[in-house]
């Protein structure tokens, strides 16, 4: 017990001189030592390292999961060693909802079977954000926690003991400093009469005693040096370090690079997939449904676009509809309607031709139209009287 009360008065006389010291720099009282220019340097870079490192790991993390309640659930996981529960992804929760519906709906319907072909693609997609998710915190995550949770704090905690080794050095040398002008003054000016020979005697011994302080704060000073030297050798070598934090962090961010290249590769790929699929399921008209929506806030900008509608109108040989603007008029005039496959359509809005290829719509009247093979399944051919041409499905109610 008496050596822990030494101990902690030790310990405390420590931490009052180191507060002194501390508080008469902030105000201009004492001087302090100043770091080389390159010891700054060095711990510049490494605070704006650790600085952006942080940014980059946060905003990484709103990436790969943007819901804050299910970080914050993670984090908890993480915090008690736990294993992080399975979430199931958007893309896969849509898929399921998809799936449902198609069930209930009647997965025999145009409408089902059309979601479920969605919802197997949006599982996929779901899939693939797992894959994606789980690589990137592997590979890109983790060496930036990694470098946050061990090598930052070895190097803060270094660096906090060099700032006490700062503080002890300095306060030795105001020690130094103010024994060394009290020995000059005790032996050159004393402050009492020299006729009385008992102060020549105090005059010696004041002298002596700050003699003797002067040669202990030189001792305490030269220590105070060489663990100041040791310990910014020690932090200098830390700090030099953070080139190879770059060189490692580098290699994670091209890894990162890499899977987020393979996800947006796979996404694309299924949607691609899905896109053939639905192309190909719209040859046929749906009966007996409204094609598009009844009360539309506006007309959609690719049915009145001729440049848009002519790329996305497939290219061959069979559909006189598909010829270039200058030719497409004549060529529809020539292609007589199927014997079997016409019906009647209202128009739901107005429509105005982009081309002569087209044909002009008015509110509420009634058309004939048809498809023809190979025909972009947004568009038919419409007739109403002798005038004829391609007007777009969303723009139709079909009657019979």
């Amino acid at each position: 017990m008496d050596f822990n009360m030494k101990k902690l008065a030790s310990d405390a006389g420590i931490f009052f001189t180191r507060a002194v010291q501390f508080t008469e720099e902030k105000f201009g009282q004492a001087e302090k030592t100043e770091l080389d220019a390159q010891f700054e340097n060095l711990l510049a870079r490494a605070d704006s390292t650790k600085n952006w490192t942080e940014k980059i790991l946060r905003q990484t993390e709103v990436l790969l999961q943007p819901n804050p309640s299910a970080r914050v659930e993670e984090f908890l996981y993480e915090k008690l060693d736990r294993k992080v529960p399975s979430r199931v992804t958007n893309g896969e929760l849509l898929a399921q909802y998809m799936a449902e519906a198609a069930s209930e709906l009647g997965p025999t319907t145009p409408y089902g079977k059309t979601l479920i072909k969605v919802a197997e693609a949006e599982k996929r997609l779901g899939a693939a954000e797992r894959d994606f998710i789980h690589t990137a915190s592997i590979n890109f995550l983790t060496p930036l926690r990694t470098f946050l949770e061990g090598d930052w704090k070895t190097i803060s905690k270094e660096r906090r003991l060099l700032h006490n080794r700062r503080l002890d050095l300095d306060a030795c040398k105001a020690r130094l400093k103010k024994a060394k002008a009290a020995e000059a003054k005790a032996t050159t000016v004393p402050d009492f009469q020299e006729t009385r020979p008992r102060n020549y005697i105090l005059s010696a011994s004041a002298s002596a005693l700050w003699n003797d302080e002067a040669d202990k704060a030189e001792q305490e000073l030269r220590v105070a040096q060489t663990e100041f030297d040791r310990q910014a050798e020690v932090t200098r070598l830390l700090l030099e370090g953070i080139s190879s934090t770059h060189v490692n962090h580098l290699r994670c961010l091209h890894e990162f690079v890499e899977s987020q290249t393979t996800y947006y590769a796979q996404c694309y790929r299924h949607m691609l997939d899905l896109q053939k699929q639905l192309g190909s399921s719209q040859g046929a008209i749906f009966p007996g449904t409204f094609v598009g929506t009844t009360e539309p806030a506006s007309p959609p900008l690719s049915s009145t676009s001729p440049t848009t509608a002519a790329a996305t109108m497939p290219v061959g040989p069979s559909v006189a509809g598909l010829a270039p603007p200058g030719e497409a008029a004549l060529c529809l005039e020539e292609v007589a309607p199927p014997a079997s496959g016409t019906r009647k359509a209202r128009v739901l809005y107005d429509y105005e031709a982009a081309d002569s290829s087209e044909l002009a719509l008015l509110a509420d009247e009634l058309i004939t139209v048809y498809s023809l093979p190979g025909m972009d399944p947004d568009w038919l051919i419409g007739e109403r009287g002798n005038k004829k041409g391609k007007v777009p499905v969303t723009y139709l109610e079909l009657l019979s």
